[in-house]
C-alpha cells in the first residue's frame, strides 16, 4: 500500500466554528463551561449544523479535486473531543463535504497541528489560535462572517498586500514616517522585490494549481486589493514577477475603502491585516483578519 501523504496538494486546516454555525453551543461553552457544552452537543447530536462563516469557501476548495487529481485536502481542527465532536461529522456528511482527516483536542489549542499537518492555510474563529499559527509560519486568518454570497462556481480570493502577501515592512515606514516617506522609499526600492509575507505560499499554492488549466479557463481568480496607490504600486508589480506568481486583478485603491470592489470582484474570501479593513469587508464579503505585522503589534 502506497505511503499516504499531502505533500502534493493544497492543505486547508479549518476549525469547527468556521465550519459550521456553532454560536449556541460555544455560547454554552462560554456561560455554563465544558460539562455544559458537552451535554449539549451530544443532546443535540442529530441536529443538523447550519454552515458557518467558511463553509462556502471551503466547499469550493473541494470542488477543485477531479478524480484524475486531487488537488486540495481540507483538514478539521477542533476543541471538541471526538465524542462530542459527532455532531460535526454527522454534518460534514449531510453537506457531502470530503473530509476525512481531523484532529478533536478537547479544549487544547489546535494551533500546533497546523504545521503538523503541512498547512497552506488555518482559518479559525479564535484568535489566539491564529496568532500561534502565524509565529509559527503559517498562513492564518480569523474568520469574519457575511451575509454576501458569491453564487458563481469558479473561486474568487482576494488579498490585501503589506503583512499578508508582502512583509509588513513598508507598513511600518508608512507608520513611522508617514505617506511622503513611504512613498519616497518605495519609489527608491522600485526595483527590488518586498520580502514575503504570511500568505505567499497560499497564494502560490493557488497558482500552482491555476497553471494546470488555461488562463480563461481556470477555476479560480485571485485579486490584490490595496490601499497603495502610484507610485507605490512599481514594487508590487516587480515583487510579484519576480516570484513568478499570478494575481489576476490587481486594484490599488489609493486609501479607498475596500468593500465595494470587493463586491464588484465578487470575492468568495477576503484577507487583510488591518481589523478595520476587515470589518468594512465583512459588509460585503466572507473575510479574514490576520493579526501580523505591525498593525497589530
Amino acid at each position: 500500500m502506497p505511503k499516504a501523504t499531502l505533500a502534493d496538494k493544497l492543505v486547508v486546516a479549518i476549525s469547527s466554528r468556521a465550519l459550521f454555525d456553532l454560536s449556541e453551543s460555544h455560547r454554552i461553552f462560554t456561560e455554563q463551561g465544558v460539562d455544559a457544552y458537552q451535554r449539549y452537543q451530544i443532546a443535540h447530536e442529530d441536529e443538523l449544523l447550519a454552515p458557518g462563516p467558511a463553509f462556502t469557501l471551503v466547499k469550493k476548495l473541494l470542488r477543485l479535486n477531479r478524480p484524475e487529481k486531487q488537488y486540495v485536502e481540507v483538514i478539521l481542527l477542533s476543541r471538541n473531543s471526538a465524542d462530542t465532536g459527532l455532531r460535526v461529522f454527522n454534518a460534514i456528511k449531510h453537506y457531502g463535504l470530503d473530509i476525512s482527516r481531523a484532529a478533536f483536542t478537547k479544549g487544547e489549542p489546535t494551533s500546533r497541528y497546523v504545521p503538523a499537518f503541512g498547512s497552506h492555510l488555518f482559518l479559525s474563529a479564535d484568535t489566539e489560535d491564529v496568532r500561534r499559527a502565524l509565529d509559527e509560519g503559517s498562513a492564518a486568518a480569523t474568520i469574519f462572517p457575511s451575509v454576501y454570497k458569491n453564487e458563481t462556481d469558479e473561486l474568487r480570493i482576494a488579498f490585501d498586500g503589506d503583512a499578508v502577501i508582502f512583509s509588513d515592512e513598508a507598513e511600518r515606514v508608512y507608520r513611522s514616517g508617514g505617506l511622503d516617506a513611504f512613498a519616497k522609499s518605495e519609489t527608491d526600492a522600485a526595483r527590488d522585490p518586498l520580502p514575503g509575507g504570511p500568505f505567499k505560499n497560499f497564494l502560490a499554492a493557488l497558482h500552482q494549481i491555476q497553471s494546470d488549466y488555461p488562463e480563461d479557463k481556470s477555476p479560480i481568480r485571485t485579486a490584490l486589493v490595496t490601499a497603495r496607490g502610484a507610485p507605490a504600486h512599481e514594487r508590487v508589480i516587480r515583487t510579484l514577477r519576480a516570484w513568478n506568481i499570478r494575481i489576476d486583478e490587481a486594484l490599488f485603491l489609493g486609501g479607498l475603502d475596500k468593500g465595494e470592489f470587493l463586491r464588484a470582484f465578487g470575492a468568495d474570501f477576503f484577507f487583510d491585516d488591518q481589523r478595520t479593513h476587515v470589518e468594512s469587508a465583512a459588509k460585503h464579503v466572507a473575510s479574514g483578519h490576520v493579526p501580523h505585522g505591525v498593525a497589530n503589534e
